[in-house]
Order: structure tokens, then sequence, then C-alpha cells
């Protein structure tokens, strides 16, 4: 499928397993991969539970859809947003997906729509299963981008970060210094969808390779960045 319209983002919110507090850090992430003209929130206005979403919904411009609880353990609102989801597709005036979400049963929507090469781009808390983190594109976890937000110290890089980090740089094409761009090592890393140096208290990837020991990183004469691996 063609992208007719590549920064045309789509974010659709599972207000039942999403918390509002997060929606004003989703919306500036989004912002660097698009412009999110579609914004809907999914589900039985009624609830007290959702009032925290009530409340902002008209000052982000998000568009209430009502589903009524239809039958007791059954989520009538993720078919609702699932069948929204494979119509804003089909259309093909997409160029990304935002979900959203902390429920593991957005894992075949989000498969489904990678399949057209359609980016899908999840926001959930960090006990998100692994299954519908990895079925997106990129998975960002919100709890940490609202932390973000608060200006809190990043992360410490642990081990598993150095690795993917350290196995991302290997891949990437080096110099005879051993150099290599920040934006291709950046590049490999993103491919494992659960990385995204906001998840680590990060704006940007130049800031974490500032952190992140044994690596040295130069600027040249066009200010592109480079990295290297000291050991």
């Amino acid at each position: 499928m063609s992208k007719l319209h590549n920064d045309n983002i789509a974010l659709l919110i599972d207000a039942d397993n999403a918390s509002h507090a997060g929606i004003d850090p989703v919306l500036t992430a989004l912002a660097e991969l698009g412009t999110v003209n579609i914004r809907r929130a999914y589900g039985n206005w009624r609830k007290q539970s959702l009032k925290g979403w009530v409340d902002i919904l008209h000052k982000y411009g998000i568009e209430p859809q009502q589903q009524f609880d239809m039958t007791k353990g059954k989520n009538a609102t993720d078919m609702k947003m699932t069948i929204d989801a494979m119509d804003l597709l089909f259309r093909g005036k997409i160029g990304g997906f935002g979900i959203m979400s902390s429920d593991s049963d957005f894992m075949p929507l989000a498969m489904r729509i990678r399949q057209e090469g359609i980016d899908v781009y999840g926001f959930g808390s960090s006990k998100t299963p692994d299954a519908f983190k990895q079925a997106c594109s990129r998975f960002i976890d919100v709890d940490a981008l609202i932390k973000t937000d608060k200006v809190d110290e990043p992360k410490a890089a642990d081990d598993e970060l150095l690795k993917l980090l350290i196995d991302a740089y290997q891949a990437s094409k080096r110099d005879a210094e051993g150099y290599a761009s920040l934006s291709e090592v950046g590049k490999i890393a993103g491919n494992r969808s659960s990385f995204d140096v906001r998840n680590y208290g990060f704006s940007r990837l130049s800031d974490m390779f500032e952190q992140v020991p044994n690596f040295q990183s130069k600027r040249d004469d066009n200010g592109q960045l480079f990295v290297k691996r000291l050991r």
C-alpha cells in the first residue's frame, strides 16, 4: 500500500488502558514523526474512571468515540478501535499510527498494519506485555515520557541497553578510525521496537551517548555526529 501522506498520523487511544496524564508528552513525541491530524479516544464515557480523559478531550482536540459495555467481561471498545483503524488504513491516507494502550489485544492489529508498510508507534506503561511492544515499529514507555517531561534525571545505562548499543555500533559502517555515523547506529538500534531514547529519560540519542561509558563522539565539518567504541 502506498503512503499518500507520509506525515499524516492517526492517534487511537484505548482510554480504558491508558493514562490521560501521558497525552501531552505522547503528542510531543508524535510531533517529531509527523502531524497528528486524527485523534480519537475510545471508551464508555459513562464510567467515572474515565473522567480524567473527559476533562481534557476538547483541550487536546481529541474526538471521543462512545462504546457501551454490551456484555460483562467483553471489551467492545477494542473491537471498535480495531475496526476504525482498519478503515483508516485502507483509505490509504495515513502514514503512521499511534496506539495508546497497554493491552496486548492490540498485537494483531499492530502486526497487520505493519504488513502494509505503515509504522505503528505504541505508547503504554512499563507493564505492557512484550507481545504488543514487539509488534509495534517502536514502543515508548509513557511513564518514562511523563518523567522526562518533568525533567527527572535520566536512567543509568543497564547491561541490556549497553549490549543493544554495542551491537548496533558493530553492525554499522565505520571509518578507518573506527567511527560510525550516530544516525546509522540509532537506526539499527531502532529496529528493536522496544528501544527509544525517551524510555531512558533522554530527549536525543546524542545525549544518551554522552552518558554511555566507553563511547567517544565527534562532529564533522557538516555538523554530523559520529561515535566510536573505545573498548
